[in-house]
């Protein structure tokens, strides 16, 4: 028990991305008030906070087999139940993907905004009616949910790198100095990797599971640069003349 507990919970994702977390909480409590309600801090906080959270409970269950194998088996799995993918299904390819599309839109102008709105009405559907229909099922894979949501990242990444060839307040700073380009830089490059690895992720899983195992570090690794980054953005206002200011903060 103490192996398996040791392997589940301290391995080198899980400890860096709680120590990861520890350095956001300390960051957002020290940010001053009007700052930790502004969604530019609030938001990042909380895709790091659920992030963690649902990685540290995805150890949990690989440590659990019994718990993983009784939440299968309600789902109706019988036949997979040393997978849980109901809740990487849940957590990334679903709420992750609205999660990252919100913070996609903190960043965009007003005029955009609207298309987001948009995505996300349109994503709860497909998802809704794959998933309840019993197409894609919550405990299996689900490319076509994936892919619209990955598709739907990658065109709300597009619309704020056309704002910032475009408008004239990115025109005017240095690019590599602004905390947004970063996040939507690996924001696009994660959905874009990880949807060609998704797409017979359980096929590899089943016939080679070290390769398998492999092409899943990718998502892993993405997501741990992508969770330094929100920290980071959390924490700017705590280190100035680092970061140049968001020209989305002038919005109105």
């Amino acid at each position: 028990m103490g192996n398996r507990f040791f392997e589940a919970f301290f391995n080198f994702f899980t400890i860096p991305i709680d120590l990861l977390l520890i350095i956001g909480i300390i960051f957002f409590s020290k940010l001053p008030k009007e700052k930790r309600v502004d969604i530019h801090y609030w938001l990042p906080f909380f895709i790091l906070v659920f992030t963690v959270f649902s990685e540290n409970l995805g150890a949990y269950t690989n440590f659990n087999f019994e718990f993983k194998k009784a939440v299968n088996s309600y789902l109706g799995n019988d036949e997979y139940p040393q997978f849980n993918l109901w809740l990487f299904n849940f957590t990334k390819r679903q709420a992750g993907t609205i999660l990252y599309l919100l913070l996609i839109k903190s960043w965009l102008e007003p005029s955009k905004k609207k298309y987001i709105n948009w995505m996300i009405y349109i994503f709860l559907a497909i998802a809704g009616i794959l998933q309840f229909s019993g197409i894609e099922p919550l405990y299996f894979n689900q490319p076509i949910i994936f892919a619209f949501g990955a598709n739907m990242i990658l065109t709300g990444s597009g619309l704020y790198f056309v704002g910032m060839i475009t408008l004239e307040k990115y025109l005017e700073i240095n690019l590599l100095r602004l905390l947004s380009f970063w996040q939507m830089t690996f924001i696009m490059f994660t959905f874009t990797l990880t949807y060609i690895s998704s797409v017979a992720l359980l096929y590899l899983y089943e016939v080679n599971p070290v390769l398998g195992e492999a092409l899943f570090q990718i998502d892993t690794v993405m997501e741990g640069i992508n969770l330094g980054i929100l920290t980071l953005t959390i924490g700017s206002p705590l280190l100035p003349g680092i970061f140049e200011k968001e020209p989305s903060y002038g919005f109105s």
